[in-house]
């Protein structure tokens, strides 16, 4: 058969394909037996009828279905994240309790922080979010589809509809914590650094003229000096607490919402985003306390420098109730209002910049959750 020049494969040895076989009733009509079946058979995205015909094809529909996952969530994550970075700073500054950014609004805390710090101000820390993120919403989207497929492979008689997207987004969440959780210790810590101290008045917080880390290698030397492996993970208990309810209710509202929508409406754009921030928002308001916990376990070695004697935090329950009885319950939402002015345009830059990744990847559609009666 006569080979496309200017193909890329057209100057690599052919590559035996083998045929995907008969197309499930579940499949799209485009592509085969790919992930649209119930048994969530995973492949590259290769449509049978090319197979069979053995002809030339491009290295993106090579490529499984899982690593592109991975790709799109973890470019859709460094999007997002980016995005909004300026408002996560500000929030992880009133969350910490910082002097100078406690009790003003969102437009004087960017204020503040444009006059003592600038432009690159806004984006502090902003390298070890996205060096965190990228991985985590790789690992996130993946792992979610593939807990998603194990459920449906294995317990479909136990589980079924979005308690499936519930389960599997949970298990998701918790395992893509535990592998980036040091990055994000990391991104914490610097972004909880002021830098120009004489300009802000005493109180809370007292700053050296020099900053304790100066960048995401730096925290990792010293912490790891300071408590070993250990001390990496820091905060990781609140962290798996929050994100475990979060990530599953995040999956399982979205999907639910979407499912009450007609069928032809629910490729919109405008419908995914509006389903995502509501999921976001009201995962956001229940877990928020846990997230004020983690920031605070996270820098308070940086704030003993400072107020030598102070009890430490270490674990969920007690530093619930330490921030009520010293600090009152306020704090445990200190923030939460600029983090749903965060989460809307990260969930909207997010969700659009996925949906277009996997149409750059050809990534077939994901199978539907079957009830028990259309098993």
């Amino acid at each position: 058969m006569r080979r496309n020049p200017t193909s890329f494969l057209a100057f690599a040895p052919r590559l035996p394909v083998p045929s995907l076989g008969k197309t499930s009733s579940f499949a799209s009509p485009e592509i085969d037996g790919i992930r649209s079946s119930p048994n969530c058979k995973r492949g590259s995205t290769m449509t049978s009828a090319a197979a069979a015909a053995n002809v030339d094809v491009s290295v993106v529909d090579l490529l499984p279905v899982y690593v592109k996952e991975l790709i799109a969530g973890g470019a859709a994550g460094a999007f997002s994240k980016t995005a909004v970075a300026p408002l996560e700073r500000i929030k992880i500054l009133l969350q910490t309790r910082t002097e100078g950014f406690k009790s003003i609004g969102i437009l004087q805390s960017l204020r503040k922080l444009w006059q003592h710090e600038g432009f690159f101000g806004f984006y502090k820390g902003n390298g070890a979010s996205v060096l965190r993120i990228v991985p985590y919403a790789a690992l996130h989207f993946m792992t979610y589809e593939q807990y998603r497929c194990w459920i449906l492979n294995n317990h479909s008689s136990l589980i079924s509809g979005p308690f499936v997207d519930l389960l599997a987004g949970s298990a998701a969440g918790g395992t893509a914590v535990l592998c980036t959780y040091p990055l994000d210790l990391a991104r914490t810590k610097l972004a909880y650094q002021v830098n120009n101290p004489a300009r802000l008045s005493s109180g809370l917080r007292m700053f050296s003229p020099q900053p304790a880390y100066t960048g995401i290698g730096d925290v990792f030397k010293k912490v790891y000096m300071e408590g070993g492996t250990r001390s990496l993970y820091r905060g990781v208990g609140p962290t798996l607490i929050g994100i475990l309810p979060y990530a599953g209710l995040k999956f399982y509202i979205y999907e639910d919402l979407k499912a009450r929508v007609p069928e032809e409406y629910q490729k919109s754009v405008v419908l995914r985003l509006s389903c995502g921030a509501l999921a976001g928002l009201f995962g956001q308001t229940l877990t928020y306390p846990l997230d004020v916990v983690r920031r605070q376990m996270q820098v308070q070695n940086q704030q003993s420098l400072n107020h030598p004697g102070a009890p430490l935090i270490r674990g969920t329950v007690q530093g619930l109730s330490f921030i009520l009885q010293t600090q009152g319950w306020r704090q445990l939402f200190a923030g939460l209002s600029l983090n749903y002015v965060k989460v809307v345009p990260s969930v909207a830059i997010g969700f659009t910049a996925y949906d277009m990744m996997k149409t750059l990847l050809r990534v077939p559609p994901r199978a539907k959750s079957l009830a028990p009666s259309a098993a």
